[in-house]
């Protein structure tokens, strides 16, 4: 069965901290669900990967009352 082009969600687990990157587009497995990027976004998630973790790994240390932050560029 071949992938499709469409919408599915990043996610990145790192000692204790999750970054969810949703409706991004992939060749995905229509059966399993498993996604395949593109060089470019690939690319791209592994730079909002890096920004995103260290500050979120702060926060974490200083034990922020916010467990949760939604980040929206439009």
């Amino acid at each position: 069965m071949s992938k499709q082009w469409a919408p599915t969600t990043f996610e990145y687990d790192e000692d204790g901290v999750s970054i969810r990157v949703p409706n991004i587009y992939a060749w995905v497995c229509p059966q399993d669900g498993e996604a395949s990027f593109t060089r470019e976004t690939t690319d791209e998630l592994i730079a909002t990967v890096r920004e995103l973790i260290t500050p979120a790994k702060r926060a974490r240390e200083r034990r922020s009352m916010p467990t949760e932050y939604i980040v929206r560029v439009a």
